[in-house]
């Protein structure tokens, strides 16, 4: 169970661009809510509304959900699979009533999001890592009605929890012998060198080891386990993540630096969906053996 975070939601008016290349997950999913607004408006108040794709506004168009007066009304989509959300758009009724959202709340699994004073649309990005199945909108409190015209809901699937590394290619810049590439990935998270499960290079100038996952991943974190006897090597080792195969990979975008590690301990970075086939460990601007004794890396495909 994750620890409630608690966000205070600032809306802006008028209809704000989505800034993300992500699909609206909520178009897929299913909506329910906590009671539909009784005749004549039953027909108008479904909870598939909100996830009908159409931004209109106009209640009477029949393209917003709207509960009964009650105790805590809510509205929610199941996402169908977890993911990591990155925004939410959410746009309220424009003809009236926009304060029939005013003061709901929006959770995502264990995240209670607070709103104020909703107009029209209004987007909700999210900086650190957000993870969930379900959003839920809910307004607290007695004899409350809760309408909304559109919930859209963009990010990407949460990491499967395979170990991505163990189905790819590695490569180095050079091998000390029995240093293998391939040692790194070969499942065995053993930390001594004479175990033989390490990889290692030379003595190179900005040695560097490479993963090739095979296709385009959005990578979520990577697990380095490092040597035990000479931890003092990987310090300031790069993590770098992309498509490119310039400089050996060494110049796509990099995702963490190493400052130091302790010897025979596995540690576990956040990369946070960054894109690439290739995964790429460089030490730049040192003469150094490059040790690793396995590396684990974790997404999800794009597909």
């Amino acid at each position: 169970m994750k620890h409630p975070i608690i966000i205070l939601l600032l809306l802006l008016l008028g209809t704000c661009t989505v800034t993300t290349a992500s699909k609206n997950l909520a178009l897929h999913g299913k909506a329910t809510q906590s009671s539909i607004r009784g005749a004549p408006w039953t027909g108008y108040s479904a909870a598939s509304h909100t996830i009908d794709g159409n931004r209109g506004s106009q209640f009477i168009a029949g393209s917003c959900s709207t509960t009964e007066y009650q105790t805590n009304p809510w509205w929610r989509v199941d996402l169908l699979d977890s993911y990591i959300i990155t925004s939410i758009i959410i746009t309220v009724r424009g003809d009236c009533c926009a304060d029939e959202t005013i003061g709901a709340n929006i959770y995502i699994s264990d995240s209670p999001i607070q709103d104020q004073s909703p107009k029209k649309s209004f987007t909700l990005n999210f900086t650190s890592k957000v993870e969930g199945r379900y959003v839920t909108v809910k307004m607290e409190g007695q004899n409350k009605v809760l309408s909304l015209c559109e919930v859209e809901v963009y990010g990407y699937p949460a990491a499967t929890g395979e170990n991505l590394a163990l189905r790819g290619r590695a490569t180095q810049s050079s091998v000390y012998p029995a240093g293998i590439p391939m040692n790194a990935i070969d499942g065995n998270c053993a930390s001594n060198w004479n175990q033989g499960s390490c990889s290692h290079t030379q003595d190179n100038f900005s040695p560097w080891w490479r993963l090739d996952l095979l296709k385009t991943y959005k990578v979520v974190s990577v697990s380095i386990t490092n040597r035990d006897d000479v931890p003092e090597r990987i310090n300031g080792v790069e993590i770098r993540i992309g498509n490119s195969l310039d400089n050996n990979g060494n110049n796509n975008p990099r995702c963490v630096v190493v400052s130091q590690m302790a010897g025979g301990v596995t540690e576990t970075f956040q990369c946070d969906g960054m894109e690439g086939r290739y995964v790429n460990l460089v030490i730049p601007g040192r003469k150094e053996f490059l040790t690793l004794c396995e590396v684990e890396v974790y997404g999800h495909s794009l597909d």
